[in-house]
Parts: structure tokens; C-alpha cells; sequence
């Protein structure tokens, strides 16, 4: 699997590695201060692989557009809006279900962001470690 997502982008695993860490965190630490444990993980988790999933998504899309060359703005816009209409049609069918809580998916959601932000600190750390 690793060495699929290599392939489609090199950063990717990173990325990903990053996400699943970031959810591990949330999910002990704020696991202790709710009274709705289930609905706290179940949304967390929701939350995780639907940002597991777009930054899966978003790998494809550039990999695509590099391929399609001039003219891949319309579809690149088109591939985006796309996503995050599937977002929110996930988010719907969650509440609408009550399959978790709402908050923590959208906090897993971001783990999506706060991975992409901490690659470069986490690729420091990690040249660091290796030449050690």
C-alpha cells in the first residue's frame, strides 16, 4: 500500500502517516472529557478517513492534471467542488443517522490540514533522526 502511494505522490504516505497521528492524538486525549464516548470516536474516525480519503483524492487529481497538461483548470475546479460535495453528503447522512458526533468529525476532517502544515517539521525531524 505504501508503495502504491509512493507512486502517486511521494509525499502521500507522509501525509497520511501524519493524518493517523494526529487522530490517534485527538482520540486520547479528548476521549477522557465527553460523557458520549461511542459518538465521540465513531465521529473522530468518520472524520479521519474522510481526510485519509481526500488526501488520497487530491494526489489523483494532481497526478491527473499533470497528465491532461494545458487546460486542467476546469477540471481541477470541477474535481474539488466534487470533493467536498461528497464532504458534506457524508456529514448529512452522519447527522441525519446520528452515526457520530458532528464537532469531532469535522475536527478529524482538519487532521487533513494540520498533516500538510506539520510535513515539513516532520521531514526535518525525520533527516535529523537519520543522520544520527
Amino acid at each position: 500500500m505504501i508503495n502504491w502511494m509512493k507512486r502517486l505522490n511521494q509525499a502521500l504516505p507522509g501525509l497520511v502517516l501524519g493524518i493517523l497521528l494526529y487522530g490517534v492524538i485527538i482520540e486520547l486525549v479528548g476521549v477522557w472529557f465527553v460523557s458520549d464516548k461511542l459518538r465521540y470516536s465513531t465521529g473522530l474516525l468518520i472524520g479521519i478517513g474522510c481526510a485519509v480519503g481526500m488526501a488520497i483524492h487530491i494526489a489523483m487529481i494532481i497526478e491527473e492534471s499533470v497528465r491532461i497538461g494545458k487546460g486542467h483548470e476546469k477540471y481541477l475546479s470541477f474535481k474539488s467542488v466534487m470533493r467536498y460535495l461528497v464532504l458534506c453528503a457524508i456529514m448529512i447522512t452522519m447527522s441525519f443517522f446520528k452515526l457520530g458526533n458532528m464537532f469531532t468529525a469535522i475536527i478529524g476532517v482538519l487532521g487533513l490540514k494540520v498533516s500538510a502544515y506539520a510535513q515539513p517539521l516532520l521531514n526535518k525531524f525525520q533527516k535529523n533522526k537519520s543522520i544520527q
